[in-house]
């Protein structure tokens, strides 16, 4: 290469290193400016060539809706008894469930689930019902006692997309064998227990069916017009538990008294009007009847007399309410109001000086 040659090249080097930066942008294609206002009507319009420019905003294309937590509770309202810590129920009888979930969301649903053991025994969806204040709800349930055996109930709220999944505790009941007799302890005996007791009958206060129970049983039956035994059956554990069949006080007025009904051969403590404690009693025999009428105590003889006689209260001569080894259902005596020994020193000390008795038929 000459030196003549060279200089023309390297002068044409030059000549493209100044061109202008706008001569070379006019030989690109240019970008056509873009409307943001027509580019998202052409889209809704559905023009497949409708461009959007990097500037324009997506519209949402779905509401967001924030979860609310909350709390879910069931209770057993009805057909269950508590004796001690123990919840129970007996086989037949209908149980009603209440619940409440907090918050209260319009047109949410709970699934109540009632498990015998591992087995789902019912399952049933309700609405709850708003609350005046419109903040919680409030929601019902039942269910029929079956089988004998551990009952749990649930409430389950599902997930939505307004309200997050929720359960409750459970709650808890017991379906107990209905069966009982001397010897048997158990919750559904502590129940008879406790039911005789309500009406006012003595008995025992724990969950054994013992002589204190028979002896309350064989007074309830008495007073009901009931075979004379200390036996249990369906019809008086259905009584018990409808609370019927105890004493009926005839002379409310006359205060702190005993009334002791001959034909029943019940005797009963009475205060403020209603029975305090009701005992069975065998009164005089037919050729030693017991005195009729109104009378007051006069006198007490504690312990064990010349006679058997024990822890003797007397209201009109040799007449006394007092513990004997033998009280038959039937009338037996010569004349006295014999009761169980084991409830004598009992009565002996409710009984005050000058109390009335009234003894009638």
């Amino acid at each position: 290469m000459t030196g003549r040659t060279a200089i023309p090249a390297f002068a044409a080097t030059l000549a493209i290193a100044a061109t202008p930066a706008a001569a070379l942008a006019q030989e690109a294609p240019v970008e056509p400016a873009v409307d943001p206002a027509a580019t998202v009507a052409a889209q809704r319009a559905g023009d497949p060539q409708a461009r959007t420019s990097p500037t324009a905003r997506a519209e949402p294309t779905e509401r967001v809706v924030k979860q609310r937590g909350g709390r879910l509770g069931v209770s057993l309202a009805g057909g269950v008894y508590h004796v001690g810590s123990t919840t129970l129920t007996l086989p037949g009888r209908e149980v009603r469930i209440s619940g409440r979930i907090n918050p209260y969301v319009p047109h949410q649903k709970v699934n109540v689930r009632i498990w015998l053991g591992d087995r789902l025994a019912k399952s049933v969806v309700v609405t709850p019902k708003p609350t005046k204040t419109k903040q919680t709800a409030t929601f019902t349930a039942r269910f029929t006692a079956g089988k004998i055996g551990d009952v749990k109930v649930f409430a389950v709220h599902a997930r939505t997309p307004e309200q997050k999944a929720i359960e409750s505790a459970a709650a808890k009941v017991t379906v107990a064998n209905p069966n009982a007799g001397y010897g048997t302890t158990s919750p559904f005996a502590g129940l008879i227990n406790q039911k005789l007791l309500a009406l006012g009958y003595a008995t025992s206060f724990g969950n054994t069916f013992d002589a204190a129970t028979g002896r309350a049983l064989e007074a309830f039956r008495k007073v009901n017009g009931m075979d004379r035994t200390q036996s249990l059956d369906a019809a008086i554990v259905d009584k018990l538990l409808r609370g019927v069949g105890g004493f009926k006080v005839r002379y409310p007025q006359h205060g702190r008294h005993v009334e002791a009904h001959l034909g029943q051969q019940v005797l009963a403590l009475i205060e403020n009007g209603k029975v305090f404690r009701a005992y069975t009693t065998s009164s005089g025999a037919s050729v030693t009847p017991t005195v009729l009428g109104n009378y007051r105590f006069y006198w007490r003889q504690p312990g064990v007399n010349n006679k058997g006689m024990v822890d003797s209260t007397y209201f009109i001569r040799g007449y006394a309410i007092h513990g004997y080894p033998e009280v038959p259902t039937y009338p037996a005596s010569h004349g006295c109001l014999r009761v169980p020994i084991p409830v004598a020193h009992d009565i002996y000390n409710w009984v005050h000086i000058g109390d009335q008795i009234d003894v009638y038929y």
